[in-house]
């Protein structure tokens, strides 16, 4: 998305992990905690995408094996037989965060089983430690290592060039980097165990998005962006002879080696004035594809071109689909089709209005048709349909006016790939998902192909702030980028972001804990207001006021019989209400920037910290006065929360390296703090349901105990602690939030910086759903609504949702059309007809309803006459009610 990827570095960098490297345990001689281990199964709680998808690579030799890599969130691989995507960097630990981010992913064409990553979040200082290659011979199942000299930029400008790495085609024990500012091009000679610079290589780029951006963040030269072989000059177990590059480079973009990388020329006559995004070559017809545009997005770019060049003759031809003048929009999306390799297709990455667009040539670039155009403005017409029942938030909840759609193509499409033994694939990587179609040849033949999102098992969001009411949804959220959700259930997509409003990013959130219906959130917005209510569990929502000033959201806590709050903005000092939000009043002790949270019993009693000192209201955040307590953690990398049913019960994570750091805990409302020992750092907690036989709440943190860093669980109130995760399950960074589930022992959420919201279960609860608290009213209820309808067609969403007080194993609903209207396709269930009557069964992973969640499938259909609504629903034979 345009902000959120800049924006959560800040928030991290607001929380202390970006100011040098993760920190460390205190010094020896700490007593240590006693600490034992559990087994537990981690899942994500549901959102699918979330997050910019720069890179999707298919392997050009074994059918169905693909890569995606993700600016923050880990690699992933492809499984055809669930088409979902399996997560392949959870091992990365605390220390190593920045390994989190992908700059590249190359899969090796002639051992299909080795896979190779290249990882790093930034190339400034935000990131501590140097780049990496990671290298896989069991498809990313393990990894082993190689550091690197420099940094790599995962989640810099330019991040959507490439792909940077690249395998040999020939000779797979050769393998090729291109490095970022000013490290020129890497070669590895032995499967990527060691790495040499290609000093023959001329040029290491010059392009920055911004020199004058003192962060380092947009001033980084992007370097060399792209590796591509000629496989046509090469035979096996021989190095390929023909090898080209692409550097940021205006005005020598592309760079080439006919003897296997030793000596090295710029290709003669290319175009200039332009960034080379990607190089794709198509060796049976003898042609490099180049994707161009004026800068390295991938949030900006106003102009580009697409060109050929005729690798025998040396001719380049201008084959872009629009005149220069007509762009508004650089090109960065390309790829072939290995079965026509005179298909090729490239995708407008940067047109953010009215919609991208996606270009297709049969004819090697000659002629184009392009997925929409204009009929008569503002009317499109477009070549494909779209069906985002499966994430049904894609639609962000808008209506907008024509020429835009609703769900859009997408923005930011730099991955575009069609996959090489399937014509009639295609997918693509946009800032929010994974797209794909499997009619993709539709296109050809006139008609439209059929989009849908192709990224369950893919999360990257980024988590803010993380809340577990005792009653209502189990779950809600605060996210980057989507502005979080209410979480009815953890098995499936929720069906709409928090909107009215509709933050950009949510910074966080809080429910009153003896009203819980009763949610406030605070977020960024670019226009409107940075705080929303909701009276519904989180349900809907209405914008407040802000007061003057404010220029983010900052933090927010609810008072715990939801009559006051107070909130701590970005731009502004900390302010109180009571209602909601109508009109806010300074707090006077307490300064700006502090963090905020209630007590969890007394209405009236509001804490805040800020630099080593911990703050108290007693009158509703009028008023904070400084408690005495010393030994604090002298920073602001601290987050604290009270215990609910405990008045004056607080529980403090937070520290740095170079000062106090750990755990600590207040009886007195805040008065005093004792420091837990054998703690040797923490930074986050947070509480869940008792233990059997316990009479404390369980404990949550993300910290170091024992030497060892990880997740942690308490049921003693920290005598003793439990890590919960393994080596397997990191992560990388986890610092934001955590929350135990109040309803469910054992079980635990936990935030992280751009795989999502992931939660575990104790081995013996095996990861139950307990949905929100029903309100039994029957056994079923059914939402059923025409989303879209046309002569002779239509389409329709179908909600059916348990209102009986146990779980479902399996459903089955049935219907009958009164109009004879027929389904013609239907997806997230099975479906059979007798006569008028429709039978819709669950699919594998959707049977389990637990009590009060829902479930979702959708249809399309054919009609004549009439199209009426089905007035009755059944479920093994008892009616359901209607919603």
């Amino acid at each position: 998305m345009r902000r959120t990827r800049i924006l959560t570095v800040l928030l991290a960098l607001a929380a202390g992990l970006l100011a040098g490297s993760p920190p460390t345990a205190l010094a020896a001689g700490t007593p240590e905690a006693a600490v034992t281990a559990d087994t537990y199964t981690w899942k994500n709680a549901r959102v699918d995408g979330g997050g910019f998808v720069p890179g999707i690579v298919f392997n050009r030799t074994e059918k169905d094996l693909a890569y995606a890599r993700t600016d923050i969130g880990g690699a992933y691989r492809w499984q055809e037989s669930s088409h979902t995507w399996t997560p392949l960097l959870d091992h990365v630990g605390w220390d190593d965060w920045g390994h989190t981010g992908v700059a590249s992913i190359a899969s090796d064409s002639v051992d299909p089983d080795r896979v190779y990553a290249a990882v790093g979040t930034y190339t400034n200082d935000w990131d501590p430690g140097d780049g990496a290659v990671l290298r896989s011979a069991d498809r990313g199942a393990t990894w082993a290592r190689t550091d690197l000299p420099f940094k790599l930029g995962g989640n810099m400008p330019g991040r959507g060039m490439g792909e940077r790495l690249a395998v040999d085609p020939h000779d797979n024990d050769v393998l090729y980097l291109g490095a970022p500012s000013g490290h020129g091009l890497w070669r590895s000679t032995d499967a990527g165990v060691t790495w040499s610079e290609v000093t023959a290589f001329p040029n290491p780029g010059n392009y920055a998005q911004d020199p004058g951006d003192t962060s380092g963040y947009a001033s980084d030269n992007q370097g060399v962006t792209w590796v591509t072989f000629d496989e046509s000059t090469g035979s096996a177990g021989t190095a390929t002879k023909t090898v080209y590059v692409g550097v940021a480079d205006k005005e020598n973009a592309v760079y080439r080696s006919t003897d296997a990388g030793t000596t090295w020329e710029r290709v003669a006559g290319q175009p200039t004035g332009y960034l080379a995004h990607k190089g794709v070559l198509d060796a049976e017809n003898g042609y490099l594809y180049l994707a161009y545009s004026d800068t390295g997005g991938p949030y900006d770019g106003g102009k580009g071109r697409l060109y050929r060049y005729a690798t025998a003759t040396g001719t380049w031809t201008d084959i872009s689909p629009v005149a220069e003048a007509d762009t508004y929009f650089g090109f960065s999306g390309l790829t072939v089709d290995r079965q026509n390799p005179g298909t090729v297709m490239a995708t407008a990455y940067s047109s953010w209005w009215p919609d991208t667009q996606i270009f297709r040539s049969t004819d090697s670039g000659a002629t184009w048709t392009q997925a929409w155009e204009y009929t008569a403005y503002p009317t499109r017409e477009n070549r494909y349909t779209m069906d985002v029942s499966s994430s049904p938030w894609l639609t962000w909840g808008a209506n907008p006016a024509p020429p835009e759609q609703t769900p859009k193509l997408g923005w930011m499409t730099e991955a575009l790939e069609i996959d090489p033994f399937d014509p009639d694939r295609m997918m693509y990587g946009t800032g929010a998902t994974v797209y794909g179609t499997q009619n993709l040849t539709n296109w050809d033949d006139g008609g439209t192909f059929a989009i849908e999102p192709m990224v369950r098992g893919l999360e990257e969001t980024a988590v803010n702030d993380l809340a577990a009411p005792p009653s209502g949804a189990p779950l809600l959220s605060a996210l980057g980028d989507v502005g979080g959700f209410r979480h009815t259930s953890l098995t499936e997509v929720p069906s709409m972001m928090y909107t009215s409003p509709n933050f950009t990013s949510t910074t966080s959130l809080d429910f009153a804990e003896k009203n819980p219906d009763t949610v406030v959130r605070a977020g960024h917005l670019d226009s409107g207001p940075h705080i929303a209510f909701s009276t519904d569990n989180g349900a809907n929502w209405f914008g407040g006021s802000d007061p003057s000033g404010v220029s983010g959201g900052g933090t927010v806590a609810a008072g715990s019989d939801g009559g006051r709050f107070v909130w701590s903005p970005e731009g502004a000092g900390v302010h109180h209400t009571t209602g909601f939000g109508t009109s806010w009043q300074a707090s006077s002790g307490i300064p700006a920037g502090a963090v905020v949270e209630s007590d969890r019993v007394d209405p009236r009693t509001f804490y805040g910290f800020k630099s080593g000192t911990f703050y108290v209201s007693t009158d509703g955040g009028a008023t904070f006065t400084a408690s005495p307590a010393t030994g604090l953690p002298s920073g602001d990398s601290v987050r604290f929360k009270a215990l609910p049913g405990a008045e004056g019960d607080v529980w403090l994570a937070g520290g740095a390296a170079d000062g106090p750091y750990g755990l600590w805990h207040s009886t007195d409302g805040g008065t005093t703090f004792t420091k837990l020992s054998g703690v040797d750092a923490a930074d986050t907690v947070g509480f869940g349901k008792a233990a059997p036989g316990a009479t404390y709440q369980t404990l949550y943190t993300s910290a170091e105990i024992g030497g060892v860093r990880g997740i942690f669980r308490s049921t003693d109130a920290g005598a003793s602690w439990t890590r919960v995760n393994d080596d397997a399950h990191q992560w990388g960074w986890t610092g934001a939030a955590i929350t135990g589930d109040p309803r469910v022992y054992g079980r635990v959420y936990v935030a992280t910086n751009g795989r999502g919201i992931v939660y575990g279960d104790t081995a013996g609860d095996g990861g139950t759903d307990p949905g929100p608290d029903p309100t039994p009213t029957g056994a079923c209820e059914v939402t059923y609504t025409v989303t879209n309808q046309w002569p002779g067609g239509f389409q329709a969403d179908v909600r059916l949702t348990n209102t009986g007080t146990a779980a479902w194993n399996g459903w089955s609903l049935d219907w009958t059309f009164a109009g004879g209207q027929r389904v013609s396709r239907m997806w997230n269930a099975e479906h059979t007809r007798s006569g008028t009557t429709v039978t819709a069964g669950n699919v594998d992973w959707n049977a389990r309803v637990g009590p009060g969640a829902s479930v979702g499938f959708g249809f399309t259909g054919e009609w004549s006459g009439t199209n009426a609504e089905p007035t009755a629903f059944r479920m093994a034979g008892r009616s359901c009610t209607t919603g």
